[in-house]
Protein backbone atom coordinates (compact mmCIF):
# COMPACT_ATOMS: atom_id res chain seq x y z
CA UNK A 1 0.00 0.00 0.00
CA UNK A 2 1.28 3.44 -0.90
CA UNK A 3 0.99 6.25 1.66
CA UNK A 4 0.70 9.67 0.00
CA UNK A 5 1.41 12.85 1.96
CA UNK A 6 2.49 15.23 -0.82
CA UNK A 7 -0.26 16.53 -3.09
CA UNK A 8 1.79 19.13 -4.94
CA UNK A 9 1.85 16.74 -7.89
CA UNK A 10 -0.34 13.80 -8.83
CA UNK A 11 0.73 10.57 -7.07
CA UNK A 12 -0.44 8.57 -10.12
CA UNK A 13 0.05 10.73 -13.23
CA UNK A 14 -1.96 9.51 -16.20
CA UNK A 15 -4.18 7.27 -14.09
CA UNK A 16 -7.57 7.87 -12.56
CA UNK A 17 -8.73 6.89 -9.09
CA UNK A 18 -11.73 5.56 -7.20
CA UNK A 19 -11.62 7.14 -3.76
CA UNK A 20 -13.41 7.45 -0.46
CA UNK A 21 -12.95 10.20 2.13
CA UNK A 22 -13.26 10.20 5.90
CA UNK A 23 -11.61 10.12 9.31
CA UNK A 24 -11.74 6.30 9.24
CA UNK A 25 -11.20 6.07 12.99
CA UNK A 26 -11.31 2.40 13.96
CA UNK A 27 -11.54 1.06 10.37
CA UNK A 28 -14.64 -0.85 11.47
CA UNK A 29 -16.96 -3.08 9.45
CA UNK A 30 -18.83 -0.10 8.02
CA UNK A 31 -15.57 1.42 6.80
CA UNK A 32 -14.48 -1.89 5.33
CA UNK A 33 -17.73 -2.24 3.37
CA UNK A 34 -17.09 1.15 1.76
CA UNK A 35 -13.47 0.27 0.97
CA UNK A 36 -14.51 -3.08 -0.49
CA UNK A 37 -16.80 -1.19 -2.88
CA UNK A 38 -13.96 1.20 -3.74
CA UNK A 39 -11.66 -1.70 -4.57
CA UNK A 40 -14.30 -3.49 -6.66
CA UNK A 41 -15.05 -0.36 -8.68
CA UNK A 42 -11.35 0.34 -9.17
CA UNK A 43 -10.84 -3.15 -10.57
CA UNK A 44 -13.80 -2.70 -12.93
CA UNK A 45 -12.46 0.62 -14.20
CA UNK A 46 -8.76 -0.20 -14.19
CA UNK A 47 -8.21 2.64 -11.73
CA UNK A 48 -6.28 3.23 -8.50
CA UNK A 49 -8.20 2.51 -5.28
CA UNK A 50 -7.52 5.08 -2.55
CA UNK A 51 -8.68 6.21 0.87
CA UNK A 52 -8.37 9.93 1.62
CA UNK A 53 -8.07 10.56 5.34
CA UNK A 54 -6.50 13.07 7.74
CA UNK A 55 -3.48 13.19 10.01
CA UNK A 56 -5.74 14.04 12.95
CA UNK A 57 -9.45 13.81 13.63
CA UNK A 58 -11.13 16.94 12.20
CA UNK A 59 -13.09 17.42 15.44
CA UNK A 60 -9.81 17.91 17.34
CA UNK A 61 -9.33 21.13 15.34
CA UNK A 62 -12.91 22.27 14.75
CA UNK A 63 -14.28 21.56 18.25
CA UNK A 64 -11.40 20.42 20.48
CA UNK A 65 -13.45 20.77 23.65
CA UNK A 66 -15.77 17.95 22.56
CA UNK A 67 -13.54 15.94 20.20
CA UNK A 68 -13.89 12.18 20.71
CA UNK A 69 -11.09 10.00 21.97
CA UNK A 70 -9.81 7.86 19.13
CA UNK A 71 -10.28 4.15 18.54
CA UNK A 72 -6.95 3.94 16.70
CA UNK A 73 -3.76 5.98 16.56
CA UNK A 74 -2.32 6.87 13.17
CA UNK A 75 -0.02 3.85 12.98
CA UNK A 76 -2.89 1.47 13.78
CA UNK A 77 -5.13 3.16 11.26
CA UNK A 78 -2.59 2.81 8.47
CA UNK A 79 -1.98 -0.86 9.34
CA UNK A 80 -5.70 -1.58 9.29
CA UNK A 81 -6.19 0.28 6.02
CA UNK A 82 -3.35 -1.68 4.48
CA UNK A 83 -5.10 -4.90 5.52
CA UNK A 84 -8.09 -3.94 3.34
CA UNK A 85 -5.99 -4.29 0.18
CA UNK A 86 -6.52 -0.68 -0.94
CA UNK A 87 -3.83 0.61 -3.33
CA UNK A 88 -3.13 3.89 -1.55
CA UNK A 89 -3.94 6.03 1.46
CA UNK A 90 -3.76 9.80 1.04
CA UNK A 91 -3.10 11.54 4.37
CA UNK A 92 -4.21 15.19 4.30
CA UNK A 93 -2.89 17.48 7.08
CA UNK A 94 -5.85 18.85 9.01
CA UNK A 95 -5.32 22.25 10.63
CA UNK A 96 -7.25 25.51 10.93
CA UNK A 97 -6.46 26.34 7.31
CA UNK A 98 -7.85 23.00 6.12
CA UNK A 99 -10.90 23.43 8.37
CA UNK A 100 -11.70 26.75 6.69
CA UNK A 101 -11.37 25.46 3.11
CA UNK A 102 -14.64 25.44 1.17
CA UNK A 103 -15.94 22.11 -0.15
CA UNK A 104 -15.60 23.40 -3.70
CA UNK A 105 -11.94 24.31 -3.19
CA UNK A 106 -11.15 20.96 -1.57
CA UNK A 107 -12.70 19.05 -4.46
CA UNK A 108 -10.85 21.13 -7.06
CA UNK A 109 -7.49 21.09 -5.27
CA UNK A 110 -7.36 17.53 -3.93
CA UNK A 111 -9.89 15.29 -5.62
CA UNK A 112 -9.64 16.68 -9.14
CA UNK A 113 -6.30 18.48 -9.33
CA UNK A 114 -4.12 16.02 -7.42
CA UNK A 115 -5.93 12.68 -7.44
CA UNK A 116 -7.66 12.73 -10.85
CA UNK A 117 -10.76 11.16 -9.29
CA UNK A 118 -13.11 9.11 -11.45
CA UNK A 119 -15.51 7.85 -8.74
CA UNK A 120 -16.12 9.01 -5.17
CA UNK A 121 -17.66 6.46 -2.77
CA UNK A 122 -19.00 7.87 0.51
CA UNK A 123 -21.70 7.23 3.06
CA UNK A 124 -25.07 8.73 2.18
CA UNK A 125 -24.80 11.09 5.18
CA UNK A 126 -21.30 12.31 4.23
CA UNK A 127 -20.39 15.94 4.97
CA UNK A 128 -17.12 17.78 4.41
CA UNK A 129 -15.46 21.17 4.04
CA UNK A 130 -15.93 24.44 5.91
CA UNK A 131 -18.94 24.30 8.27
CA UNK A 132 -19.57 20.79 6.84
CA UNK A 133 -21.28 22.49 3.90
CA UNK A 134 -20.28 19.78 1.45
CA UNK A 135 -22.54 16.76 0.95
CA UNK A 136 -23.50 14.14 -1.63
CA UNK A 137 -25.68 16.55 -3.61
CA UNK A 138 -22.84 19.06 -3.90
CA UNK A 139 -20.41 16.34 -4.96
CA UNK A 140 -22.80 15.25 -7.70
CA UNK A 141 -23.10 18.83 -8.92
CA UNK A 142 -19.32 19.28 -8.98
CA UNK A 143 -18.83 15.87 -10.55
CA UNK A 144 -21.00 16.84 -13.51
CA UNK A 145 -18.53 19.61 -14.28
CA UNK A 146 -15.30 17.82 -13.35
CA UNK A 147 -16.01 14.38 -14.81
CA UNK A 148 -16.37 12.19 -11.74
CA UNK A 149 -19.25 10.06 -10.46
CA UNK A 150 -20.55 9.88 -6.90
CA UNK A 151 -21.75 6.62 -5.38
CA UNK A 152 -23.31 7.03 -1.90
CA UNK A 153 -23.70 3.90 0.22
CA UNK A 154 -26.14 3.25 3.03
CA UNK A 155 -24.75 2.68 6.52
CA UNK A 156 -24.06 -0.92 7.57
CA UNK A 157 -26.62 -2.27 10.11
CA UNK A 158 -25.39 -3.92 13.28
CA UNK A 159 -25.38 -7.72 13.30
CA UNK A 160 -27.05 -7.89 16.73
CA UNK A 161 -30.35 -6.58 15.40
CA UNK A 162 -30.19 -3.22 17.17
CA UNK A 163 -31.63 -0.43 15.05
CA UNK A 164 -28.40 1.51 14.88
CA UNK A 165 -25.76 1.41 12.12
CA UNK A 166 -22.14 0.49 12.69
CA UNK A 167 -20.20 3.67 13.45
CA UNK A 168 -17.21 4.89 15.42
CA UNK A 169 -19.62 6.68 17.76
CA UNK A 170 -21.57 3.47 18.44
CA UNK A 171 -18.33 1.61 19.16
CA UNK A 172 -17.20 4.30 21.62
CA UNK A 173 -20.58 4.03 23.34
CA UNK A 174 -20.23 0.26 23.64
CA UNK A 175 -16.72 0.60 25.06
CA UNK A 176 -17.91 3.18 27.59
CA UNK A 177 -20.48 0.67 28.81
CA UNK A 178 -17.94 -2.14 29.06
CA UNK A 179 -19.75 -4.02 26.29
CA UNK A 180 -16.59 -5.32 24.65
CA UNK A 181 -18.49 -8.04 22.77
CA UNK A 182 -20.64 -5.46 20.98
CA UNK A 183 -17.69 -3.17 20.27
CA UNK A 184 -15.67 -6.07 18.85
CA UNK A 185 -18.61 -7.20 16.71
CA UNK A 186 -18.78 -3.75 15.08
CA UNK A 187 -15.00 -3.52 14.70
CA UNK A 188 -14.79 -6.98 13.19
CA UNK A 189 -11.83 -7.75 15.49
CA UNK A 190 -10.87 -7.38 19.16
CA UNK A 191 -10.45 -3.79 20.31
CA UNK A 192 -6.79 -3.09 21.02
CA UNK A 193 -4.81 -0.51 22.95
CA UNK A 194 -1.12 0.21 22.46
CA UNK A 195 1.54 1.75 24.63
CA UNK A 196 4.89 1.22 26.32
CA UNK A 197 5.38 -0.87 29.44
CA UNK A 198 6.35 1.41 32.31
CA UNK A 199 7.38 0.84 35.90
CA UNK A 200 4.45 0.73 38.31
CA UNK A 201 4.13 0.21 42.06
CA UNK A 202 4.69 -3.58 41.61
CA UNK A 203 1.70 -4.47 43.80
CA UNK A 204 0.72 -7.18 41.33
CA UNK A 205 4.01 -9.00 41.92
CA UNK A 206 3.49 -8.81 45.68
CA UNK A 207 -0.01 -10.25 45.22
CA UNK A 208 1.37 -13.12 43.15
CA UNK A 209 0.09 -11.75 39.83
CA UNK A 210 2.77 -9.58 38.21
CA UNK A 211 1.44 -7.21 35.57
CA UNK A 212 2.75 -5.14 32.68
CA UNK A 213 1.65 -1.53 33.20
CA UNK A 214 0.88 -0.23 29.71
CA UNK A 215 0.93 3.54 29.30
CA UNK A 216 -1.74 4.41 26.72
CA UNK A 217 -2.05 7.87 25.17
CA UNK A 218 -4.72 10.01 26.82
CA UNK A 219 -6.25 10.61 23.39
CA UNK A 220 -7.19 6.95 22.92
CA UNK A 221 -10.64 5.67 23.85
CA UNK A 222 -10.51 2.81 26.35
CA UNK A 223 -13.23 0.46 27.61
CA UNK A 224 -14.97 1.02 30.93
CA UNK A 225 -12.99 0.25 34.06
CA UNK A 226 -13.11 -3.45 34.81
CA UNK A 227 -11.41 -6.80 34.36
CA UNK A 228 -11.14 -8.41 30.94
CA UNK A 229 -9.64 -11.45 29.25
CA UNK A 230 -7.53 -10.76 26.21
CA UNK A 231 -4.31 -11.15 24.31
CA UNK A 232 -0.97 -9.38 24.75
CA UNK A 233 1.40 -9.01 21.78
CA UNK A 234 5.10 -8.25 22.19
CA UNK A 235 7.24 -6.43 19.58
CA UNK A 236 8.68 -9.73 18.34
CA UNK A 237 5.18 -10.95 17.46
CA UNK A 238 4.77 -13.34 20.40
CA UNK A 239 1.15 -13.37 21.60
CA UNK A 240 0.20 -14.36 25.16
CA UNK A 241 -3.23 -14.84 26.73
CA UNK A 242 -3.72 -12.38 29.58
CA UNK A 243 -6.03 -11.07 32.26
CA UNK A 244 -6.44 -7.30 31.97
CA UNK A 245 -7.27 -4.90 34.77
CA UNK A 246 -8.30 -1.44 33.70
CA UNK A 247 -9.11 0.92 36.53
CA UNK A 248 -8.14 3.07 39.47
CA UNK A 249 -7.33 0.31 42.00
CA UNK A 250 -9.81 1.40 44.69
CA UNK A 251 -8.54 -1.22 47.17
CA UNK A 252 -5.31 0.79 47.47
CA UNK A 253 -6.20 4.32 46.35
CA UNK A 254 -9.10 6.46 47.50
CA UNK A 255 -8.99 8.89 44.57
CA UNK A 256 -6.72 7.96 41.66
CA UNK A 257 -6.40 10.60 38.96
CA UNK A 258 -6.76 8.24 36.02
CA UNK A 259 -7.27 4.63 35.08
CA UNK A 260 -4.31 2.30 34.67
CA UNK A 261 -4.07 -0.53 32.15
CA UNK A 262 -2.39 -3.62 33.62
CA UNK A 263 -2.00 -6.98 31.89
CA UNK A 264 -1.09 -10.23 33.65
CA UNK A 265 0.36 -12.61 31.05
CA UNK A 266 -0.66 -16.19 31.76
CA UNK A 267 2.21 -18.64 32.26
CA UNK A 268 4.84 -16.01 31.48
CA UNK A 269 7.94 -15.06 33.40
CA UNK A 270 10.11 -12.36 31.83
CA UNK A 271 11.04 -8.69 31.66
CA UNK A 272 8.69 -6.49 29.61
CA UNK A 273 9.82 -3.05 30.84
CA UNK A 274 10.35 -0.53 28.08
CA UNK A 275 8.76 -2.69 25.40
CA UNK A 276 5.91 -1.59 23.17
CA UNK A 277 2.77 -3.56 23.95
CA UNK A 278 -0.45 -4.29 22.10
CA UNK A 279 -3.32 -5.36 24.36
CA UNK A 280 -6.45 -6.85 22.77
CA UNK A 281 -9.69 -7.02 24.74
CA UNK A 282 -11.66 -10.21 24.06
CA UNK A 283 -14.07 -10.76 26.99
CA UNK A 284 -15.48 -8.71 29.86
CA UNK A 285 -15.11 -10.52 33.20
CA UNK A 286 -16.34 -8.13 35.88
CA UNK A 287 -16.55 -4.51 36.98
CA UNK A 288 -13.86 -2.98 39.15
CA UNK A 289 -14.64 -2.87 42.86
CA UNK A 290 -12.99 -2.24 46.21
CA UNK A 291 -12.01 -5.27 48.31
CA UNK A 292 -11.78 -5.52 52.08
CA UNK A 293 -8.09 -6.34 51.98
CA UNK A 294 -5.17 -7.93 50.17
CA UNK A 295 -6.30 -11.52 50.82
CA UNK A 296 -9.75 -10.92 49.35
CA UNK A 297 -8.23 -9.19 46.34
CA UNK A 298 -5.70 -12.00 45.79
CA UNK A 299 -8.49 -14.59 45.88
CA UNK A 300 -10.49 -12.64 43.32
CA UNK A 301 -7.44 -12.22 41.07
CA UNK A 302 -6.98 -16.00 41.12
CA UNK A 303 -10.61 -16.38 40.00
CA UNK A 304 -10.10 -13.75 37.28
CA UNK A 305 -7.04 -15.54 35.92
CA UNK A 306 -8.88 -18.87 35.96
CA UNK A 307 -11.84 -17.33 34.07
CA UNK A 308 -9.52 -15.70 31.54
CA UNK A 309 -7.69 -18.97 30.98
CA UNK A 310 -10.95 -20.84 30.37
CA UNK A 311 -12.36 -18.22 27.99
CA UNK A 312 -9.15 -17.94 25.99
CA UNK A 313 -8.35 -21.67 25.80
Amino acid sequence: MRVVTDLQTSPWPGERAVITIGAYDGVHLGHRAVIDHVRDRAVELGAVSAVVTFDKHPASVVRPESAPRLLTNNDQKLELLESTGVDAVVVVPFDTSQASETPESFVERVLVGALNTQVIVVGEDFHFGRHRDGNVDLLRKLGADDDFDVEPLGLIPRADGVDEPVSSTAIRRALAGGDIARANAMLGRPFEARGDVVTGDQRGRLLGFPTANVEVSNGICLPADGVYAGLYERPNGDVHPCAINLGRRPTFYEHADSSLLEAHLLDFDGDLYGEAATVRFAHFLRSERKFDGVDALSAQLANDVSSARELLS
